[in-house]
């Protein structure tokens, strides 16, 4: 099973049979790696779209252009069309993507944020994430299609803990979380990720203070 997708002019373009042509190739060290689908995910391709299923999801994406996608063994090979960097750039672009689908649809992908702050506190109610963020009135955040959202019994809801097989969905769902309070330099209150260090800056001395 094979997808081209090439938009390229036809001068650079790598035509079969051209020796100068395949010569004139740059290969991504990454991008030349096959993708090995984990055990229980499937990929197809059709009209340059990519498909890829798994225990975990569901995932498809529109090919990127100038690059020629193999499906064959369980294994997901990516080669450019046009010579040149371009040429390595899409097929390494290409390559990568497709081994996030493959993960994701795989074992999925986890994302955990940390409340900190007196009263700080998360709930999730259906497909509602209901914040409490020291503001006068409590944020209510519907959860994207694909992210589930828990919170661990023992963290009194000041962990929120994300999961799902879109990683570039889980990233923004993520961020988007933490933009409603970034970290404070003085004191760190706000939303964090686990694990973030927050540089954090002294308090003024009042007047008069040595």
């Amino acid at each position: 099973m094979t997808a081209q997708v090439t938009k390229a002019p036809a001068a650079t373009a790598a035509k079969k049979g051209d020796p100068a042509a395949v010569e004139g190739l740059r290969l991504s060290r990454i991008g030349k790696r096959p993708v090995e689908l984990p055990k229980g995910v499937t990929a197809s391709i059709a009209q340059n779209k990519i498909e890829i299923k798994g225990p975990k999801g569901q995932l498809s994406r529109i090919l990127p252009p100038n690059v020629d996608v193999k499906i064959d063994a369980g294994k997901v090979t990516v080669k450019p069309t046009i010579t040149g960097r371009d040429g390595a750039r899409f097929q390494g672009l290409t390559r990568a993507l497709i081994q996030s689908m493959a993960t994701g649809a795989g074992t999925g992908y986890t994302r955990t944020l940390q409340l900190v702050g007196t009263g700080y506190r998360a709930e999730v109610k259906g497909p509602v994430l209901n914040l409490l963020l020291g503001f006068s009135h409590p944020i209510a955040f519907p959860v994207p299609a694909g992210i589930k959202v828990e919170i661990p019994a023992d963290s009194k809801g000041t962990l929120l803990v994300l999961t799902g097989a879109d990683n570039e969905k889980m990233g923004q769902t993520a961020a988007k979380i933490r933009g409603f309070r970034p970290p404070e330099p003085y004191g760190g209150k706000g939303v964090r990720y686990l694990g973030e260090k927050v540089r954090e800056k002294a308090g003024k001395a009042g007047k008069g203070g040595k």
